[in-house]
This record gives structure tokens, sequence and C-alpha cells, in this order.
């Protein structure tokens, strides 16, 4: 059985190109898991000892967190093209390298935004990592305007605050909570269609606003996407009384789409797009803003990696541009993925699916009313709701 598992992940890598990370269980047999052969995506294994029988239980969750809240043991990162087989009927764990020119080049932004901060992927600390990106950070700064006047140092939750915090440290300046999350509202910058992003930020956030009044802020997050997020940011802090308004990202610019896995815009939707640092401070309305150099993000990451697995490289497409399988800006694929991701195109498909809801025309129990068009079910067609006269 194992022998046919691993030949099935082998040829599953040999026909499948990009980043994945897939877990699958076989009825009465067992549980598989596999890594792609860049190990663009994480994926980690943990233990724990079995309460019923003995054997040790295993778990694959894509960080090390989830391991923890279930009180396994983390064990490893699966490694990249390498394929795990846990047999449930004698409790056996068995693992294949499936793909020999499986090389590491995992995702970077994982690091900077995807994963928790008390998670470790790979062997490196995610908390770790972005207090170094927050101490480059600041280093470029202090190098740029070595003569600024910030008086304190906020971050856009959740993600930035670690880095905020070291950059805050490092500048000599005080850390302030200065927005507080509504923690029931998604992630804006994967929303569909731009208004919905630009009225779901403040619906996000909210400011604090003795920590703006009369200062000189610089505001940190973790990323730029869009730009829609940003913008309406720096507008709040100007509407709390904010002096000046600094932003920062602990990210470079992202000019690139993703393509593995992510779901970063097409190119032309990028703020970063055919605009420099200057151009998008206007853009945005605030005094100045810096990026992180891509070379200090790729060190913050690699100076936390374990001398065991010491990383140094890293898929950085959405800044770089270059793809570790091989594709290329300007590819009919990039085209064919603008044509399908840009917003224009999920508005269409958004409409024509009436929002998500299933029409009532498809429910083959009941017959089409006249005044149907293809719309959910109005709260007066419940049955049992009571007449009012």
């Amino acid at each position: 059985m194992a022998e046919a598992i691993f030949a099935s992940i082998e040829k599953v890598m040999s026909e499948c190109k990009g980043g994945y990370a897939g877990i699958y269980l076989i009825n009465g047999i067992g549980l598989v898991g596999y890594r792609d052969p860049h190990g663009i995506r994480p994926l980690v294994i943990g233990s724990r000892k079995s309460d019923i029988d003995g054997r040790l239980d295993y778990a694959f969750a894509s960080e090390s967190v989830a391991i923890d809240a279930l009180s396994f043991n983390l064990m490893r990162s699966v490694k990249p093209g390498e394929a795990f087989f846990i047999d449930m009927r004698n409790g056996s764990l068995k693992s294949r390298m499936c793909d020999s020119a499986a090389s590491y080049s995992p995702c970077i932004f994982e690091y900077v935004y995807f994963a928790r901060p008390d998670s470790i992927m790979d062997g490196i600390s995610v908390y770790e990592s972005r207090l170094k990106m927050g101490e480059f950070l600041a280093q470029k700064i202090m190098r740029l305007y070595p003569d600024h006047d910030i008086d304190v140092v906020i971050p856009i939750p959740d993600t930035s605050r670690t880095s905020a915090l070291q950059a805050a440290y490092i500048l000599g300046r005080p850390f302030r909570e200065g927005f507080i999350k509504n923690r029931y509202i998604a992630r804006t910058f994967i929303m569909p269609g731009q208004e919905t992003r630009k009225k779901s930020v403040r619906l996000k956030l909210n400011t604090i606003k003795s920590e703006f009044a009369g200062r000189n802020v610089l505001l940190v997050d973790d990323s730029i996407v869009r730009g829609t997020t940003a913008g309406e940011i720096v507008q709040m802090a100007k509407d709390a009384g904010a002096k000046n308004v600094y932003f920062t990202s602990a990210a470079p610019a992202i000019r690139y789409p993703n393509i593995y896995g992510i779901d970063i815009p097409t190119r032309q939707e990028l703020i970063a797009y055919e605009r420099n640092e200057e151009e998008i401070a206007k853009k945005i309305g605030c005094n100045w803003i810096v990026y992180q150099d891509l070379e200090d993000l790729i060190e913050s990451v690699s100076a936390c990696s374990s001398p065991d697995l010491p990383l140094k490289e890293f898929e950085t497409s959405c800044f770089s541009g270059k793809y570790v399988t091989g594709e290329r800006i300007g590819d009919d694929y990039f085209e064919k993925l603008h044509s399908l991701r840009n917003d224009s195109a999920q508005n269409q498909r958004r409409i024509s699916s009436n929002n998500g809801c299933e029409s009532m025309s498809n429910d083959k129990r009941l017959s089409r009313s006249s005044n149907d068009r293809g719309s959910c079910e109005a709260i007066n067609n419940n049955m049992t709701q009571a007449n009012v006269s």
C-alpha cells in the first residue's frame, strides 16, 4: 500500500506545477501528507502518545500553532517534495522524497503576513523574523531621514505589531496602540470590489484619538497591496488630529501578482505598479513612505533559520517578479490570470452568481413564480411567518 501511495504522489509532483501542500485520508487505511517540490506552501507534522493504546498519534498542519493547540509535539516541517504515509492499521509512519530535484524556496510572504507570530515553520520563528524586519526597517528610516521628527510609532493591527515594536525600540520612540481592530471583519485586501474594500477599512479599525492629536506619527504596516487600506488609514490618522503622518511597510513594494495561492491582484491594481515611493506617498496621502528592501527582508528571515537547516532562498515573486517555477511576466499565463482576477471580472462573476445566493428557481420542489428573477428567497416566502393585517 505504501509503495502505491508514494508512486501516486510522485506522479502528482511530476504533473502539478506550483505551490501546494496536500493532506488526504484513505478510509480505513491511513493519512497522507505531502508538500510541493519547492516547499512554497508550509506543512508541519506533529505527534503525541495515544491515551487509548499507547501508540503515537500524528497530525499535519500548515503552522506549528495548530500542533501546539492540540497538545501534539512538533516533529518538524515536511521537506519540499516529501510525502508521509501514516498507516492507521498498525500506527506506522513512513516518509519518502518523491521528487529528486526538490529544493527549499518557501514563500517569504508567509513570514511577513499570513503566519501567526507564535508559529515555527521550516525551523524559523515567525516572531523573531518580524523583530528583524522591524530592526532593518528602522535602520533604513534613520539612513533616509536622519533628522526625522517622529513622535510616536503606531502599528496597523494585527500582523505589524511585532515589527513596529522593534522599530520603535531602534528609533528610540514610544510604541503606542492607536488603532483598535474589529475582529469580525475579514481581510480587506482580498475583498471583492474597490468600494467594498474602502468601506470595510473604517468598519475594521477605529482610532484612539489621544495617541494622534498634535503628533508626528509613524505608521507601520506589514505590507501594502492595493493601497486602499493604507489611504483610508492615513486619512483616519489625520482625522484623529495627527500633525504629520509617515508610513512604512515591513515588506518591499508589491509590484507583481502571486500565482502560488495568495490572492494578490493583477499588476495594474497594485498601488506600486509603475509608481515610485514619492508617487505612492502622494496617492495614499502621507508625508513620506519607506518600504523594506528585499535583501533586508530575506536576511530578516534567513538569519532566524536553524544551523541544521540554513535557508537562503525564498519565493519572492510578488516583490521581485522572479517565479521559482519558471514563469515570466508577459507569458500568456499572466494574461489569462488578469482576465480572471481583475476587479471587473470578479464583479461580473458576483453579479452572474447572484452574490452567491442560489436562485429559488433551482428548487425543483417549487414551481417558479412570475416575480422570481433569480433572487434569494424573500422572507415573506417563509410559510411559518404570521400574517399581520
